[in-house]
């Protein structure tokens, strides 16, 4: 086991720990539909309308096998075409359901579902996500203010694997003395 292991297992949980209730509950909603961990559906919606939503998603999400196949070795052009355009359609989506509010989490989400090679990729299908018209000019304001400058100046990119990966926690009911 790498050293560096528990220290990057806990900065990622400290980082999940510090997004919204709802960008939590969305990521791992998320990584239950887009890896396949649980009937999403069954686990996550509270009302036929967030169990729509669900299967969309999930109808949405099919598109990441072929994203993953189609992560560019290289930042010529000719390589992002068949990847860039199904990245940033489903990041439009995810975004404008209005649970991730900020670059980071869409990061960590995006690392983990897709896969650590995207991680060169997403500040740019990020910002093209943010800045399309369908997403509500708020939100569009929100989402790019939460650009880090860190991201928008870093020389390279990490492609570790992510360790951490939140899931449903059923809640215990209180035994009662």
């Amino acid at each position: 086991m790498d050293r560096n292991q528990p220290n990057q297992l806990l900065s990622e949980i400290k980082q999940f720990a510090s997004f919204s209730v709802a960008e939590q509950r969305f990521i791992r909603r998320s990584l239950d539909v887009g890896l396949n961990r649980s009937d999403a559906v069954e686990c996550w919606a509270r009302n036929p309308s967030e169990a729509a939503l669900i299967k969309e998603q999930a109808r949405r999400y099919r598109i990441i096998k072929l994203i993953r196949t189609c992560i560019p070795d290289d930042e010529s052009m000719e390589a992002t075409e068949c990847f860039l355009a199904p990245l940033i359609t489903m990041s439009v989506a995810d975004l404008s359901e209005g649970r991730l509010v900020s670059f980071e989490a869409y990061r960590f989400l995006y690392e983990r579902v897709v896969g650590p090679e995207v991680r060169p990729w997403l500040l740019s299908a990020f910002c093209a996500a943010a800045s399309m018209p369908s997403i509500h000019p708020e939100l569009r304001k929100q989402l790019v203010e939460s650009i880090p400058l860190q991201a928008v100046v870093v020389a390279g990119w990490s492609l570790r694997t992510p360790l951490f990966y939140p899931e449903w926690v059923d809640k215990i009911a209180e035994a009662v003395s």
